[in-house]
């Protein structure tokens, strides 16, 4: 808690800096073209490093100046450009932050004690800061975006590399799985219906608070401990299912029963800010009853020895009996959104997953295994090791796709780097003598007569 409270400080920093009882006087130590950096940037960036378990080091104060100094050029550049960040982007942004800081905070009033700020200037600072990051990004985004590398470019920056600047690269995998989901009868989820009716009921009549009852009762991990309340979200923030009921209330309105991917819920509405919304809710899952369970292990386990029996393969099994979404399409093929592929190293896989497949060999099946999906519903799976590649150095034949992305980075890396080197020669830049004796990346932020 105490490594996100700092990143909330430096978010939200003044323009003086205590540390440690001395009260640093701010000062613009550097000027970009238009644009300045001020001692309480450097100040207030650096003490959120040193949070980190960082020891005091005047090379990393060095290090941050400098990347406040690209971004001013960045920023700089932006104005030319005419690139902006629109207000329901930076609402948008400012409250996600917000949100998170408050899960570790517990209230906003908890929040506005700790800060000695109202929210309103707490989401201020925060937005003034974001405000330069996300423009910059844009710029830099501009800049580098549409950069491609060719295969020619990619074998080149392969060949360029000495044998021992190549990457080890872990024991890597390929996995399909088959999803299947316990099936309930309605009645046995009414029972499910019936208890949240009743909860509802209390809270209507004011027997019983909302927030006690999620409290007491939630299966929702993420909200129950503080009452069941989410925090101010956008529409697309949440599933549509439970946007379009929470959208639907006015304040302090408690929501019929209704349900979602993650079971069934009722809804309170706290407070609406334009389209944003504030909601608390209860969250209970249909118990499963044993025969049930036990009933979809043994189709999963049918659906096994088919597979081992070769009468048909996984991943026809998996197009035609999985029931999960993301996967079913590809033959159960799990995606990689990271390495934008389908490897996976170990520690990359969930950690469910990993534990579960760790001991297979390419080829093997897993026994049915009763676990939960991404929204906390239990599933039964089946997992099949298409690929299991040995921890190896990088190479071109199996490691393509990773030796492509770091080739592209560096020739990100480059026309950045080319970019700056320009920027340098053209604006007007001034750092103060403190700063002076740092062995900056770029040359030429201090000119020479």
């Amino acid at each position: 808690m105490h490594k996100l409270i700092f990143i909330l400080i430096t978010f939200i920093s003044v323009q003086t800096f205590a540390q440690n009882d001395t009260i640093i006087i701010d000062q613009i130590v550097a000027r970009v073209g238009d644009e300045i950096i001020l001692q309480s940037d450097v100040e207030g960036t650096y003490q959120q490093w040193l949070s980190m378990g960082n020891y005091a080091n005047q090379k990393a104060k060095c290090n941050i100046f400098e990347d406040l100094l690209i971004q001013s050029l960045l920023l700089n550049q932006a104005k030319l450009d005419s690139i902006v960040v629109t207000d329901a982007e930076l609402d948008m942004q400012a409250d996600a932050r917000i949100n998170m800081f408050l899960s570790q905070f517990g209230s906003e009033q908890e929040m506005e004690n700790y800060l000695n700020k109202s929210m309103h200037d707490i989401r201020e600072g925060m937005k003034k800061s974001l405000k330069k990051q996300l423009i910059a990004d844009q710029e830099k985004s501009l800049i580098i975006g549409d950069i491609t590398v060719t295969p020619a470019d990619i074998a080149i920056y392969y060949a360029s590399l000495p044998s021992d600047s190549l990457p080890l690269v872990d024991v890597t995998y390929e996995i399909r799985q088959i999803v299947i989901y316990p099936k309930l009868t309605a009645t046995q989820e009414q029972v499910t219906i019936d208890i949240l009716n009743e909860h509802r009921d209390k809270i209507i009549n004011g027997t019983r608070q909302f927030a006690s009852m999620a409290r007491m009762y939630s299966k929702d991990p993420g909200s129950a401990a503080n009452g069941g309340e989410l925090g101010f979200k956008n529409r697309n923030e949440f599933d549509p299912d439970f946007a379009a009921v929470a959208f639907s209330l006015d304040s302090g309105e408690v929501s019929q029963v209704f349900k979602t991917q993650f079971g069934f819920h009722i809804v309170q509405m706290i407070e609406r800010r334009g389209e944003r919304v504030n909601v608390r809710h209860i969250l209970l899952r249909p118990y499963i009853p044993a025969d049930v369970q036990l009933n979809t292990v043994n189709y999963a386990d049918s659906l096994r020895n088919l597979a081992l029996a070769d009468s048909i393969s996984f991943a026809e099994l998996a197009m035609l009996y999985s029931e999960d979404v993301k996967t079913q399409n590809s033959g159960g093929l799990f995606y990689n959104p990271n390495t934008e592929s389908t490897k996976f190293k170990i520690t990359e896989l969930p950690t469910n997953i990993k534990y579960d497949v760790i001991n297979l060999n390419q080829g093997d099946i897993s026994n049915p295994i009763v676990t939960t999906d991404d929204a906390g519903n239990t599933v039964i799976k089946l997992y099949m090791i298409e690929k299991k590649i040995p921890a190896h150095v990088a190479n071109l034949r199996s490691d393509y796709d990773l030796i492509a992305k770091m080739a592209l980075t560096d020739k990100q890396n480059n026309i950045f780097n080319e970019w700056v080197d320009d920027q340098l020669k053209q604006l007007y830049i001034s750092i103060d003598d403190q700063y002076k004796n740092c062995n900056f990346k770029y040359n030429h932020w201090i000119k020479t007569n």
